[in-house]
């Protein structure tokens, strides 16, 4: 599956022609089987034994092999005004792996496994993603083991002492460093990417409230053509005034009332939420650790839910942005904005529940390289699935093959063929019905589960497809 009709895996550069190659007879297999056990993948048992080896290739890492994506995407958004870095982070969980646990690292509430941090490529408009813009894939190292003979109150002095230093430690060397380094990282692949093509776009990163460290507006700050929206996590101090960021904002007059769309998470449901939003200019006072900043100046835009449904909780987000917000037009984009950071979520939910990037038995090393696969994979099909809601009229080549486009049509039932209209919105319907969507039930929406079964069937039809063709 290919958005833009070539395979990014063509431009990997791993030292060696083979392995590219290699990478992307893997990347094709992949695309219409993730999820199913490797052995099922591949074919052949050479070619099985070949996939191992390439996973286990010192030179085949994770950052290699989603590199050229990376540029991909850069292609896709050069010349947009604007576009939406979304950012967040997963925990793949891999705590049932005995054999192979030495190339994972605790995650947290006994889980054994990787950290994946993504940031994603959203269009302001309409929310459409657009591809990954950069992802960190790193595990944390393993405690040291009790220390023999240790009283409770040298062990209570020890983990103090630990976490002071842990506190202390440059900002560099933290996991907290990753909401600060996706800006560099994302204004490295536009620096590489030819401006003379296309002018490069204003950045705006989306952060939830684990991205709510002053290095990130002190990053923003500081670099032109970038932004920042973050829902705020600490009640900070207010330069010039004797108040905190919630109280001053709270006295500030509800300027207007607004609805928004909420997606159902463990803590809601999905509903339309009322809120009343309030907005201002800010002076954030900068801790004493960044010399070169007294303040940061930024706006805040405050939407609390009003009259939630019995039993919920009202929504409540506090953003913070170093965009200019003056009116109301301005601060019902930031809202906007800030809803379109649910995609990030999604495309984990599809790593993880589609491709079943949790599901393989691999070691560390191996399982890093074919996550260079997996996440490509579940990005696209994310795009595809937003290219129905946000274009349906498109041209269904943007998302098939020639030969996909074939077997959609010879599989299309006789009363559906009248008068076909090869846009996206026929693909993503065909597709669904391959994945056991019926066609009855047109007023619900298609969801993600259904368009990947709908794929993996097209995959195995085009492959009995081709099959057939090269025997006529």
């Amino acid at each position: 599956m290919n958005l833009l009709g070539w395979n990014p895996y063509r431009k990997c550069d791993l030292g060696d022609k083979r392995l590219t190659r290699r990478a992307v007879l893997i990347s094709e297999c992949l695309s219409g089987k993730s999820g199913q056990p490797l052995s099922m993948v591949f074919k052949s048992a050479s070619d099985l034994k070949r996939t191992y080896e390439f996973l286990a290739n010192s030179k085949t890492t994770f950052e290699k092999l989603i590199e050229p994506h990376f540029q991909q995407t850069v292609q896709v958004i050069s010349g947009l005004p604007v576009v939406l870095a979304v950012g967040d982070t997963s925990y793949l969980d891999y705590k049932e792996i005995v054999a192979k646990r030495q190339e994972y690292g605790p995650t947290g509430s006994g889980g054994n496994g990787l950290i994946l941090h993504t940031t994603l490529a959203v269009d302001p408009d309409v929310g459409q993603p657009l591809g990954l813009l950069w992802e960190k894939l790193w595990h944390r190292e393993k405690k040291a083991p009790a220390i023999a003979g240790e009283t409770p109150q040298q062990k209570k002095k020890r983990l103090e002492q630990e976490r002071k230093i842990k506190r202390n430690r440059a900002i560099e060397e933290k996991e907290s460093y990753r909401w600060v380094e996706t800006f560099q990282q994302v204004n490295k692949h536009f620096l590489d990417f030819p401006s003379t093509v296309l002018p490069k776009p204003r950045v705006i990163h989306i952060f939830d409230r684990e991205g709510d460290i002053c290095e990130v507006f002190e990053r923003a700050c500081e670099m032109s053509n970038t932004g920042v929206v973050v829902r705020a996590a600490h009640n900070r101090s207010l330069q010039g005034e004797n108040l905190l960021i919630w109280e001053y904002v709270n006295s500030q007059p509800v300027q207007f009332v607004t609805e928004v769309s909420l997606l159902e998470t463990k803590k809601r449901t999905a509903r339309i939420a009322t809120l009343e939003v309030r907005f201002c200019r800010l002076k954030l006072r900068s801790p004493f650790r960044l010399k070169n900043h007294d303040y940061f100046d930024v706006y805040a835009v405050y939407a609390r839910e009003i009259n939630p449904p019995d039993g919920e909780k009202p929504v409540e987000w506090m953003l913070m942005t170093t965009e200019s917000v003056t009116t109301q037009q301005d601060a019902a984009q930031i809202l906007r904005w800030y809803t379109y950071r649910w995609r990030v979520e999604e495309y984990h939910k599809i790593l993880k529940s589609g491709c079943k990037a949790e599901s393989y038995r691999l070691a560390g090393d191996s399982m890093s390289a074919l996550l260079g696969f997996l996440t490509v994979i579940a990005a696209q099909l994310l795009r595809m699935t937003y290219l129905h809601r946000t274009s349906p009229d498109a041209a269904a080549a943007l998302v098939l093959s020639p030969v996909q486009m074939d077997v959609l049509i010879a599989s299309t039932p006789p009363n559906l063929k009248q008068d076909i209209e090869f846009t996206i919105d026929w693909a993503i319907r065909a597709l669904a019905r391959l994945g056991g969507y019926l066609e009855h039930r047109r007023k619900t929406a298609i969801g993600i589960q259904v368009l990947w079964r709908g794929w993996w069937e097209l995959e195995t039809l085009c492959q009995g497809w081709q099959l057939h063709s090269y025997h006529n």
